[in-house]
């Protein structure tokens, strides 16, 4: 890689040049199925239990993602038709969602601890064309929404299905959305055009160094986009096979599946790690070529432990959001050394800014990443204003705050805003707020994350009331409303919540007065 190009001098504004441009027509899951044909015979995906597996070939799953692009068309949906997906952990997650994309339809991935409220109001927004439905997972009656369901039945039945052509057609045409929790208090909808794909491409040699010989297990979930991405869909596109633990597997039986189905790459949170760790002091693991971690900041102490018991293995870490995914990472060719989070994939276009403009070398800055980016969102669904409000002419901002060194490598430096991390999702406090403001007995309401023990955070639930309040009841009333990540974990009666000196809620405040 080269070093970066500074515009000015000791300017922070990390430029690689532009990526190669997503080639017209072009289409998602084509490009993530483009070495199927070659490699029909081969093992794309191995669905991993204790003492079995449930193995896909790349034959199969293109025949299945295309027998369901088949069927969805059969019941009259069209290119550009919005599709919900409320699916569970399993392999027909991932099978729907490139069906729907294969034939030109837009999928929205959702994670399957959303609530029904949660639903009815994305189902709402997005007036989708149907549900994607798994009886298991938790949805609102789609009669009263007049909305169509699919089953996950009807779905499994569309497997033998002829063989759907590829809908191609502009790379710039939205392929599919993902839900972010916004800063505003309101989860935005992500677009994400077909060219997303394509520039994921800049992640493979800078951040995996991914070959069509590796099998990369990932830890989490078919249903979590980190999965999609990551686990799934950037090992198929260049011919690699896919391992994925049943949902019953607990993490610390990892290790036993790494080993006996000789993983080269392994993907998971830190959290996954940690866990790890604490039942595991030594891990035998000779395929293992490094370990890959994302959704929130990688500890030292994580990384030093995780060497010590592998005998050496690396964990390269990446930094990224739903709307770019990540682009700035260590690597095999380029560790991160010195606790630097890693330097911006080659191709990318990265500066560190502030209401000046770039900020010096050393300086710092908010992240910001240029709109030409082909890994950028198209916008915020139905919020034009949301989405201009992130750029500053042209460049998107993250609001994450970091510090550039002179060779490019960046130090992560934190949040600019409130926005709270849930063992790797991003959650805002304002959207938690609003679901909870009503609570019975409840006069006001306030959440933070809290480091409740080390590389341990979680959400806090802050409230005044004219009495203290049975937790289990504070409890059972946020898991009627929220996501199990998005609940407070332990709750705090205050007789009033601090403020700063011009009246606004202080969180920092409110971590001072946790005390577990």
């Amino acid at each position: 890689m080269q070093p970066p190009r500074i515009q000015e001098p000791m300017k922070a504004i990390y430029d690689q040049g532009a990526f190669a441009p997503c080639p017209a027509p072009f289409n998602l899951a084509a490009h993530v199925l483009a070495k199927a044909n070659e490699n029909a015979d081969k093992i794309a995906l191995s669905v991993l239990s204790r003492d079995s597996s449930d193995d896909w070939t790349y034959g199969r799953l293109k025949q299945a993602v295309l027998g369901v692009g088949t069927g969805l068309l059969q019941r009259g949906y069209q290119p550009g038709d919005i599709l919900l997906m409320r699916l569970g952990n399993t392999v027909e997650f991932p099978i729907a969602y490139l069906g729907a994309i294969a034939v030109g339809m837009v999928p929205v991935p959702t994670s399957a601890m959303l609530t029904a409220p949660e639903v009815a109001k994305m189902i709402t927004q997005l007036s989708p064309r149907a549900v994607l439905r798994d009886p298991a997972v938790a949805c609102p009656d789609l009669a009263d929404l007049a909305c169509e369901e699919v089953s996950t039945a009807e779905l499994d039945a569309m497997h033998g299905l002829p063989a759907a052509a590829f809908h191609m057609g502009d790379p710039e045409r939205p392929a599919y959305l993902v839900y972010t929790s916004g800063t505003s208090g309101q989860p935005r909808a992500v677009m994400h055009a077909h060219r997303a794909i394509w520039a994921r491409q800049m992640m493979h040699q800078g951040w995996y160094g991914l070959t069509h010989k590796d099998r990369l297990l990932h830890a989490g979930a078919f249903n979590w986009t980190f999965t999609l991405g990551t686990g799934l869909m950037d090992p198929w596109s260049v011919g690699a096979t896919a391992l994925i633990p049943a949902a019953d597997v607990a993490i610390e039986a990892l290790p036993d599946l790494l080993a006996q189905h000789e993983a080269t790459l392994f993907a998971a949170a830190p959290g996954v790690y940690r866990k790890i760790l604490q039942h595991h002091n030594t891990l035998d693991l000779p395929a293992l070529r490094h370990g890959l971690a994302a959704g929130e900041k990688l500890s030292e102490a994580i990384r030093t432990h995780w060497a010590e018991a592998t005998g050496g293995a690396a964990i390269y870490e990446a930094y990224g959001m739903s709307e770019c995914s990540t682009f700035i990472s260590a690597s095999p060719d380029h560790p991160a050394t010195d606790g630097a989070l890693g330097r911006p994939q080659q191709g990318r276009r990265l500066s560190l800014r502030n209401e000046d403009g770039a900020v010096n070398i050393g300086e710092d800055g908010e992240i910001c990443i240029h709109r030409s980016d082909p890994g950028l969102m198209l916008g915020y669904f139905g919020a034009p204003e949301a989405t201009a409000d992130r750029f500053d002419g042209d460049w998107f901002k993250t609001g994450d705050h970091g510090v550039m060194r002179a060779d490019g490598r960046i130090d992560y430096a934190g949040r600019g805003d409130d926005m709270m991390n849930a063992g790797g999702y991003r959650v805002s406090p304002l959207e938690v707020e609003a679901a909870l403001h009503d609570m019975p007995g409840v006069t006001q309401i306030a959440v933070t994350d809290v480091e409740v023990k080390e590389d341990t955070r979680l959400i806090i639930g802050f409230y005044t009331a004219a009495k203290t309040i049975d937790k289990s009841k504070l409890s059972t009333c946020a898991a009627e409303r929220l996501a199990r990540y998005k609940q407070p974990r332990d709750w705090v009666h205050l007789d009033q919540l601090p403020t700063n000196p011009n009246g606004k809620l202080s969180r920092k405040a409110l971590r001072a007065l946790y005390r577990r």
